[in-house]
């Protein structure tokens, strides 16, 4: 099954290099974007599922927010994958969705990066907890350490005062819905190439964290001090190791799937 992933991906990417988009409309948040590209020839297209992303607040406004890291090749380089290795119709382009918005709710799986900057009013934290009870689920990546989860939870806690963060443990089916994922590494971001290192500040080991519902179910799955985002984005680099860039898009897709049948 690895090999698989692993060929697939190599695949996908090598098309995607040679031939590019042959289109020329951008995302209307481009300009907040780290790594725009244009719509592929089918974007808009009527799916049973498209990559939502959070635009969030961060200190100083939308501009110098950072919710836009790895977008949107991450977005689109994961939905070629979700294509190519899964039986789901998935959009061509990202989502985007203002957390302020009421949007929300019209989408089952959002994916939130740089959380370790994020803000949350009481506003935003309500209508987060209200989507989540209703049925949606959260996807964080790509923050870093300590001190960076302790921002992270400073918003959290206002969406789930009553619920703890803990470990999700291997026999969980979000690791196992489609892929095995009971062996799993640090995902490291693009800096991996001229560092050396698959950690990001003090965030040394790669944690699979998540709150749970009352039932049982997976609400807010934590990718922490990993950058799959990252892998995603950097998939098509023949430097960016291809062992991380597969996981990184099996974890991602078990992840869609769970929240398709849970």
């Amino acid at each position: 099954m690895k090999t698989a992933v692993a060929c697939s991906v190599a695949v996908i990417f090598a098309v995607m290099s040679l031939h590019g988009w042959q289109a020329g409309h951008y995302s209307k948040y481009a300009d907040e974007m780290q790594n725009p590209a244009p719509d592929p020839p089918d974007a808009g297209e009527k799916t049973e599922w498209a990559f939502a992303r959070i635009r969030y607040r961060s200190p100083g406004g939308w501009r110098r927010s950072s919710w836009g890291t790895d977008s949107n090749k991450a977005e689109q380089h994961f939905v070629q994958g979700v294509r190519r290795l899964t039986r789901v119709h998935a959009r061509s382009n990202e989502e985007v969705i203002d957390i302020d918005s009421d949007d929300i709710y019209d989408w089952p799986w959002v994916y939130a990066v740089e959380v370790g900057h994020w803000t949350l009013s009481d506003t935003q934290a309500k209508r987060l907890r209200t989507y989540l009870d209703r049925g949606g689920f959260l996807m964080v990546d790509d923050f870093h350490g300590t001190y960076e989860w302790s921002v992270f939870m400073e918003g959290l806690q206002k969406v789930f005062p009553d619920r703890p963060v803990v470990d999700i443990e291997d026999p969980d089916p979000i690791f196992h819905v489609l892929y095995n994922l009971q062996e799993r590494v640090q995902v490291p971001g693009r800096q991996f190439l001229y560092s050396g290192r698959t950690y990001e500040k003090d965030g040394f080991e790669g944690k699979w964290r998540g709150v749970y519902d009352d039932k049982g179910r997976i609400q807010v799955a934590i990718c922490h001090n990993m950058d799959l985002g990252d892998a995603w984005e950097w998939a098509d680099d023949p430097q960016y190791p291809e062992r991380y860039a597969s996981l990184a898009y099996r974890i991602g897709i078990n992840y869609l799937l769970y929240t398709m049948t849970h």
